[in-house]
């Protein structure tokens, strides 16, 4: 279902905003709807990222043991 809906948003950002029949105009979504979906799928697929951000570990110098 995510797959889906990330899916349907590329498709509708892609596609005009608004069209007219005989007249022929069509209006496309705005700049910032388009960079809005657009970091929104970004943010969606950087946390399908399975790779943590941050590793803590533990360092013991030789000898202190």
């Amino acid at each position: 279902m995510p797959e889906e809906l990330e899916q349907s948003i590329r498709e509708n950002a892609q596609q005009p905003a608004k069209a007219a029949g005989d007249s022929g105009s069509v209006e496309q979504h705005s700049l910032s709807e388009q960079i809005e979906a657009d970091r929104y799928l970004a943010s969606k697929a950087a946390t399908r990222s399975k790779r943590l951000g941050l590793r803590i570990t533990k360092i013991v110098p030789p000898g202190a043991g």
